[in-house]
C-alpha cells in the first residue's frame, strides 16, 4: 500500500530541529532543502496460472527479460556522457545486471516457480529474489550481504516491466535540494546532476552497497540506513546533511545552520590541504617510513589508488568474479582481470587474496567447476569458507593459482591466504602453488621462474596465538582486523543487539595483534593491518607504536592516516603502545590513545 505521507498525527510540531541518524557513506555536508520521492514500489500479485496458460506465462517472464535488458542497455549508452570514474563504475554495474538478465539463477528459478508451482511470473521473481537475497544475507559479510541489493534491483526492474509500471526517473529537481527517497538505485544514483542535487538520504541501504560506492566515485554526500524517513520530512523542508556523522539535520536552527557552514568551509580547505601529501612520503617526525596501500576489488579502483599516492595493493579481493553467476570464472577470465590490475599498478606490489567466501552460498556459480554440489552450513562464518573452501575443492584452488602466477609476470604479487587457523593448511596451499607452477612450466606457459610470496591472513585467534608456527611457514602476514575482533568477541557486527560491543580496542585483541606483528619481527617477515583500523587515524599511534610498518586501507582513508603519521614520533608513540598494552580496560585505552593524539595538534578527517 502506498504510505500515507499528509498522516502526521507522531510527527513534532514544525519548525523544531530534529535530527535523523543513518549510516554516513560518502563523506560531506550539504546545506540545502528536501525534495522528497515518493515513488513506491507496486504491490506485487499473486495467483495461480492454469495449466494451458503456463507457456503464455512463461513467455512473458522472457518477455519483460527482453524489455529490461533493453532498458539497460540505452542507460549504458547514456552513462558515457558521465565523468569518467562515475562512468566506468556504472558500466560495471550495468554489466552485472544485463549478466543476471542473461539467463541467470534468477531468471531460470524463477521459470521453474512458473512450471512446478504455476505462480504467476511476478510472484516467481519475487520469490526467487527473496531466496538469492537472504542466501547473500547469511553470508556474515557486509560487502557480499549488500550484493543481494544488486539481485533485489534487476527483480524490480522485471517485476515493473511484466506490469508495464513504468519507473519514474528522477527529472527535475530543483537547484540545491537533498534528494530523500525510500531507496535510491546506483543507476539513478550516477544520473543525478551534482549542479542541482547536494547530497540524498535514503531510507534503504548500507555502506558497501552500490549506491554508497556510487555516491563516493561522484563525491556527492549521502546517508543510508534512515529508518522511517520519507514519512518524516516534506518536500521544502531545510536541512542539513553530514555525510560524515550519518545525521540528517531537519529545520535547522541558525546556530546549528552557522557551524555546519563553517565546517562545511573547513572541509574543503582540509581535502585541498591533504591532497598535497599525495607524492610526500609517510615518514614519522624520526625518520621511520611507513608502507601505505589500498585494499582494492575492482580495476576501477586503481585511480583512487593513485590519486592518494597509494604504494601499492595491500589487498585485492577476488570474491566478486564469483558472485551472480552460473559458472565460475575460468583461468582465462580470472587472469585477464588480474592482469589489468597488476599492469595498472605501473610496478608497484599487489597482494591478491584468494577467494573468501562461504562456499554454501556459491553452489550456483561453483558447481560446474567443483563437480558436485556444496551443503548449506548451520554458520557460514564458521563453516567451508576462505581456504577452506579453497583446499576442500583442488580443481577450483589451482584454476585460481594458475590465473595468479601468469599474471606475476605483468608485475610484482604476492598471494595471501584468508581464513588460515593452522600450519598444515599453509603447507596444503605451498604444496598446490608449486605443483601448478610446475604444470604450467612444463606447458611453456608464460610464469615467473620464482614462486611469488605466499602469505597468511590472521584473522582468527587459533592463529595469532600460533603466529611462531605460521611465520616459520608464510613470507608474510597481513591482519585482518574486522574479523579478528569478531571472532575474538563472539560479536556479529550485522547484528545490531550486539554491534555496540564490537571493540577493536579490547585488550584481548590488541594483544593478539600484538603477539602476530612481534612473530612477524622475530621471523622478519613483513606484517600488515588490512582491517578497517588500518585507515582510521586514531588507532595510527598504536599500531605503530606495537611494531606495523604496513597498513592498507580503501583509497580515500590514505591521505588522513599519512598526515597522522607525518606528525608524530615512533619513539614516543611506542612509549605510549607499552602503557597501552598494560591496560585490562577498553575505556582507558581509548583515553590514553586520545591524549596521546590530543598533543599531536593534528586532527583526523
Amino acid at each position: 500500500m502506498p504510505r500515507m505521507k499528509n498522516d502526521r498525527a507522531e510527527s513534532p510540531p514544525p519548525g523544531r530541529e530534529r535530527i535523523f541518524q543513518g549510516l554516513g557513506v560518502a563523506p560531506g555536508i550539504a546545506l540545502g532543502t528536501a525534495w522528497v520521492s515518493d515513488d513506491t514500489a507496486p504491490s506485487t500479485p499473486e495467483y495461480m496460472i492454469e495449466i494451458d496458460g503456463l507457456a503464455a506465462e512463461s513467455q512473458r517472464l522472457k518477455d519483460a527479460v527482453a524489455l529490461a535488458t533493453k532498458q539497460l542497455r540505452k542507460l549504458k549508452v547514456k552513462s558515457q556522457s558521465l565523468p569518467p570514474a562515475a562512468a566506468e563504475e556504472l558500466g560495471y554495474l550495468l554489466d552485472a545486471r544485463l549478466q543476471m538478465l542473461a539467463g541467470s539463477r534468477l531468471i531460470r528459478t524463477a521459470d521453474k516457480l512458473i512450471a512446478e508451482l504455476r505462480l504467476n511470473a511476478e510472484a516467481a521473481v519475487r520469490a526467487t529474489v527473496a531466496e538469492i537475497s537472504d542466501g547473500f544475507a547469511r553470508m556474515g559479510d557486509a560487502y557480499l550481504a549488500a550484493r543481494g541489493e544488486d539481485v533485489r534491483e534487476v527483480g524490480e526492474r522485471l517485476i515493473r516491466c511484466l506490469m508495464a509500471t513504468p519507473y519514474v526517473a528522477l527529472k527535475h529537481l530543483p537547484e540545491g535540494c537533498i534528494l530523500i527517497a525510500t531507496d535510491l538505485t546506483p543507476a539513478d544514483t550516477a544520473l543525478l546532476d551534482p549542479k542541482l542535487v547536494l547530497g540524498f538520504a535514503t531510507e534503504q541501504g548500507g555502506k558497501e552497497s552500490h549506491t554508497a560506492i556510487m555516491a563516493r566515485s561522484l563525491g556527492v554526500p549521502a546517508i543510508l540506513g534512515i529508518a522511517h524517513l520519507v514519512e518524516g520530512l516534506k518536500t521544502g523542508d531545510p536541512i542539513i546533511l553530514d555525510g560524515h556523522a550519518g545525521k540528517l539535520i531537519v529545520h535547522p536552527t541558525p546556530e546549528t545552520r552557522d557551524r555546519y557552514e563553517a565546517q562545511g568551509v573547513a572541509l574543503k580547505q582540509e581535502r585541498k590541504r591533504l591532497s598535497r601529501l599525495r607524492d610526500m612520503p609517510a615518514v614519522t617526525l624520526d625518520g621511520f617510513t611507513i608502507s601505505l596501500n589500498a585494499n582494492i576489488e575492482l580495476p576501477r579502483d586503481l585511480e583512487g589508488a593513485h590519486r592518494v599516492g597509494a604504494e601499492g595493493v595491500g589487498l585485492l579481493r577476488t570474491e566478486f568474479l564469483y558472485m551472480n553467476r552460473d559458472q565460475a570464472p575460468d583461468e582465462d577470465e580470472q587472469y585477464e582481470f588480474l592482469r589489468e590490475v597488476v599492469d595498472g599498478m605501473d610496478g608497484r606490489l599487489v597482494t591478491i587474496r584468494t577467494i573468501d567466501i562461504g562456499g554454501d552460498k556459491l553452489a550456483p556459480a561453483l558447481r560446474e567447476q567443483i563437480g558436485e554440489p556444496i551443503e548449506e552450513a548451520p554458520n557460514p562464518a564458521l563453516g567451508v569458507r576462505g581456504v577452506r573452501l579453497s583446499l576442500a575443492h583442488p580443481r577450483l584452488f589451482e584454476t585460481q593459482l594458475a590465473a595468479i602466477l601468469r599474471a606475476a609476470v605483468h608485475g610484482p604479487v604476492r598471494i595471501l591466504l584468508p581464513m588460515i587457523s593452522h600450519i598444515g593448511e599453509v603447507h596444503q596451499a605451498r604444496e598446490t602453488l608449486e605443483r601448478v607452477h610446475k604444470r604450467l612450466k612444463r606447458r611453456k606457459v608464460n610464469v615467473p621462474e620464482k614462486l611469488p610470496p605466499l602469505g597468511v591472513m590472521i584473522e582468527v585467534p587459533g592463529a595469532a596465538l600460533s603466529a611462531d608456527g605460521l611465520a616459520a611457514v608464510s613470507d608474510f602476514f597481513a591482519i585482518g582486523t574486522n574479523d579478528l575482533t569478531m571472532y575474538t568477541l563472539a560479536i556479529d557486527r550485522g547484528d545490531e543487539r550486539v554491534a555496540a560491543l564490537y571493540e577493536p580496542l579490547h585488550p584481548a585483541v590488541l594483544r593478539l595483534i600484538q603477539f602476530t606483528v612481534e612473530a612477524g619481527l622475530r621471523y622478519r617477515i613483513p606484517v600488515s593491518i588490512c582491517g578497517e583500523i588500518a585507515g582510521d587515524p586514531r588507532f595510527v599511534p598504536l599500531l605503530l607504536g606495537i611494531g606495523v610498518r604496513e597498513l592498507s586501507m580503501s583509497a580515500p582513508k590514505l591521505p588522513s592516516v599519512k598526515e597522522r603519521i607525518r606528525a608524530l614520533s615512533l619513539t614516543e608513540a611506542s612509549r605510549r603502545a607499552r602503557t597501552i598494552m598494560d591496560q585490562a580496560d577498553a575505556k582507558r585505552i581509548g583515553e590514553l590513545l586520545d591524549d596521546f593524539i590530543a598533543n599531536l595538534g593534528v586532527h583526523s578527517v
